[in-house]
């Protein structure tokens, strides 16, 4: 990509530049998670509903990012030596204008999409069609909206040949904002469909607010059978070149005809008063139109019908559109869980109807409520169930409190839920049989997860992390804390399991202030991931000193022993004033200084230089067991007393910290300074566990299932011998991968189909049997060792022990997998 001298960008638009060190550049960036090469970015501050941009340039600027466009209230003074600055009023409508400057910079063709539905599509195929014959550059995914364009604009740089660009807008005033940032030489209408109506007062307000993005365009492309459409692009441009696709004689690319052949369909074409027949590997109207859109931006670039017809063979569906899978039990699956109107589930009904591989194959709707139809919820319904008779849909699942609660209008066989959480909750897959399944739904219902399950897949044995779960256990746990409370989220021990550097930056980015962990070598690879919180080892051996000093950790002293130790290699090295963390012991009998040597840790530390005390810290008992409560009230009182006490000797002031997660619930009161949030973060907490989520999921498959007779003998040492004839289910996770040995012979259960299933006889080193006698299992099928349906704590207590020892059992070579919605 181009790069730009800082100072020479800082002309490009109204602003202060403070340029402390001019250097070249050549990304933006205005998500601190993808900064990519630090030195080659500059991040755009930009303000939003959850977060604010300037929050994380402090944390950018430690990763090495130097340059930066902010709003004129950041104080750019403070802790950000060498760094430059283009200060201005607005981030975001500076960063337009930025990009907008740029792109006048090139006068290569620029087609620029918009409409209701198919922008991504038709972007997509139009660089499918292209291939290699021309440097592209386009929107990344569904890059639309007033920071996704200038975004992708940005690519653009001289080498460009053709850039491809949507624009999307979902209220009045937007497309002025974004239309002289592509400034497309072609630009393309899609359709124009209910999305985003009740922000508009009208189809036609909302059509000229779209073509607004044409201002500039020397050729509009759009489909003449809509005569709204035609009329109005006609009035408004009428001294520009309309090139048209349709059925009607005056269509610049007229079809003559369509027929599906099996999965593909034959188009009859007629241009410039020549004939030709082309195929696409379709046969259903969304694709006809999409491919029809894509040819006539083919045509209007000059290519050929021979290239164009050979090209079209090779087109393939577009992810996170309307996609056709194979489902479990004779299914298929139609996967439309990106947008949701009346538009496309008409269109998205049409594909399920071409798709159903006969007439007695049921079809099945799955839906979320439909936001943005301009309509009244009534009519809304009243129109949806019209459909689904038209089309013989037989069963619909609703989601959402739309549809639930006009579930009398709908005179099919029918089944509601609230929320998507409580129909995966609910859900049987193997109540789905011989179905042609289209699930439809708004992005923000997560449907994915419902396609998830319905998909044919090949399983394998992993350990799921769902990071919004996290977020939102530690978003639960702050809701707890008073508005200046620190928080440190412990990440030790591989983070209990889950994956130390996802986690952490996770964290990172929620803006947690402390990270925990055991070892330094924990804290160095958190480092060189590019981890730049502060980082507190709570077990530092004086061999890992020097590696704890290279990367900025900072250690917990607890005795005399390691403090000199630390002391002394600080004094060697000539460094003073280092943040360490001292640990009293309140009663825990563990690690920590005792009140009997406060007096002559307090003389030490005043004719000590080499560090500074950044925190003092304690561990409770057992905040989470009532019995103890007037212990856990003694040790947060002794905490009390002994901080009280140091800060007075030292004279400074320190964070104070003694609670866990447990003690966050229980004991709000001694919050002081800062809490400690560990295991409570990742879902499991003996307090208020209905308001966690889970966070981990343990997963694995049934590989194969082997009819037994009754005692007969399965495993090794002939343990296991069940009195019936069995069906035995192996499942590849043994001890190797963290599976106890003790949950052997009946002691341990995993969940199959919705049920629990013993594990029978010894647990293997890679591999356990189960007993799946009457749930009807098949080979393949998904096994839960441990998580939502089957609780961690369950394996905990067959175990006698605690969800800690279970998650950070688990074994490396188990492939963790993140997910984020």
């Amino acid at each position: 990509m181009q790069e730009y001298l800082f100072s020479e960008v800082s002309q490009w638009i109204p602003c202060k530049s403070i340029v402390n060190n001019d250097m070249v550049f050549s990304n933006l960036i205005t998500d601190s998670r993808t900064v990519g090469i630090p030195e080659k970015a500059m991040f755009v501050a930009i303000s939003g509903q959850n977060h604010n941009g300037h929050d994380y340039i402090p944390s950018l600027y430690q990763q090495g990012v130097r340059c930066f466009m902010v709003e004129r209230d950041f104080d750019y003074a403070t802790g950000l030596d060498g760094a430059n600055f283009l200060v201005v009023e607005n981030t975001l409508l500076a960063f337009q204008q930025l990009v907008a400057k740029k792109r006048n910079a090139y006068s290569c063709p620029v087609v620029g999409i918009t409409g209701s539905n198919g922008k991504t599509v038709v972007k997509e195929w139009i660089s499918q069609l292209i291939g290699n014959s021309k440097l592209i550059v386009r929107s990344p995914k569904s890059y639309n909206s007033q920071i996704g364009v200038p975004l992708s604009v940005w690519q653009m740089d001289a080498k460009t040949e053709l850039g491809v660009f949507e624009a999307g807008i979902s209220q009045r005033g937007e497309m002025e904002k974004i239309a002289p940032i592509i400034s497309p030489s072609i630009g393309v209408l899609t359709n124009i469909g209910t999305a985003h109506q009740e922000n508009f007062t009208s189809q036609l307000e909302k059509l000229k607010e779209k073509i607004k993005l044409f201002k500039n365009s020397s050729t509009i492309i759009f489909c003449s059978d809509s005569t709204f459409v035609k009329n109005e692009i006609q009035s408004e441009y009428a001294n520009k070149k309309l090139f048209t696709w349709g059925r009607g004689d005056e269509a610049s690319l007229q079809y003559l005809s369509k027929k599906a052949k099996g999965t593909e369909t034959a188009i009859q074409l007629q241009y410039h008063a020549q004939q030709y027949e082309v195929f696409i590997p379709f046969s259903d109207d969304v694709s006809f139109e999409n491919a029809l859109t894509a040819i006539s931006v083919l045509l209007v670039l000059g290519y050929d019908f021979e290239y164009i017809s050979k090209s079209l063979r090779d087109l393939v569906p577009v992810a996170m559109r309307m996609e056709l899978k194979e489902g479990i039990n004779n299914c298929i699956v139609i996967n439309d869980s990106y947008n949701s109107d009346l538009s496309s589930l008409v269109l998205s009904l049409a594909f399920l109807v071409q798709q159903s591989r006969d007439k007695t194959e049921k079809r099945t709707l799955i839906l979320s409520d439909i936001y943005q139809s301009g309509i009244g919820n009534k009519k809304l319904c009243f129109q949806i169930n019209e459909l689904l008779k038209q089309v013989g849909v037989t069963k619909l699942v609703g989601v959402g409190n739309i549809l639930k609660s006009h579930a009398h209008m709908f005179d099919l066989d029918g089944i509601f839920y609230d929320t998507t959480e409580e129909l995966l909750q609910s859900l049987v897959p193997n109540s789905f049989k011989n179905e042609a399944i289209l699930i439809k739904g708004s992005r923000n219902f997560g449907f994915e997860k419902v396609s998830s399950v319905l998909e044919m897949r090949h399983h394998q044995t992993s350990l799921e992390i769902n990071l919004n779960a996290l977020v939102d256990n530690l978003n639960y746990y702050r809701s707890k804390l008073n508005d200046k409370t620190k928080v440190l989220a412990m990440v030790k021990a591989f983070s209990y399991g889950s994956g130390s550097f996802e986690i952490a930056n996770v964290l990172q980015h929620q803006k947690v202030d402390y990270l925990g962990v055991a070892f330094a070598d924990e804290g160095v690879e958190l480092r060189k991931s590019g981890i730049s919180l502060p980082i507190v080892v709570m077990n530092p051996e004086a061999k890992s000193f020097p590696m704890m000093l290279e990367h900025q950790l900072e250690p917990e002293l607890y005795g005399f022993k390691v403090f000199n130790q630390f002391v002394n290699l600080l004094a060697k090295e000539g460094i003073s004033n280092y943040p360490v963390h001292i640990k009293l012991d309140t009663g825990m009998n563990r690690l920590g200084f005792v009140s009997s040597e406060i007096k002559q840790l307090t003389q030490v530390l005043k004719q000590t230089h080499e560090i500074s005390v950044k925190s003092c810290f304690s561990h409770l008992v057992g905040s989470d067991d009532a019995q103890f409560d007037e212990f856990t009230q003694e040790q947060i009182n002794r905490f009390s007393d002994l901080t009280t006490r140091l800060e007075k000797e030292l004279g400074y002031s320190f964070i104070k910290h003694i609670l866990n997660s447990a003690g966050i619930l229980r004991f709000p009161q001694a919050q002081f300074n800062m809490v400690r949030l560990g295991i409570g973060m990742y879902g499991v907490g003996a307090i208020e566990q209905e308001n966690l989520k889970p966070v981990t999921r343990f997963k694995s498959y049934i590989s194969q299932i082997k009819s037994v007779k009754a005692d007969e003998t399965i495993g090794y040492n002939r343990k296991g011998v069940l009195a019936y004839d069995a069906e035995i289910a192996i499942v590849p996770v043994g001890y190797a991968d963290g599976l106890n040995r003790k949950l052997g012979n009946g002691a341990g259960k995993m969940m199959v189909k919705g049920q629990l299933a013993a594990i029978v006889g010894n647990v293997c080193m890679d591999m356990c049997m189960i007993d799946v006698t009457g749930l009807l299992a098949k080979e393949g099928d998904e096994v839960e060792v441990f998580g939502p349906h089957n609780p961690v704590e369950n394996i905990a207590q067959a175990l006698d022990t605690i969800p800690y020892e279970v998650f950070t059992s688990i074994s490396r070579r188990v492939k963790r997998v993140y997910y984020y919605e």
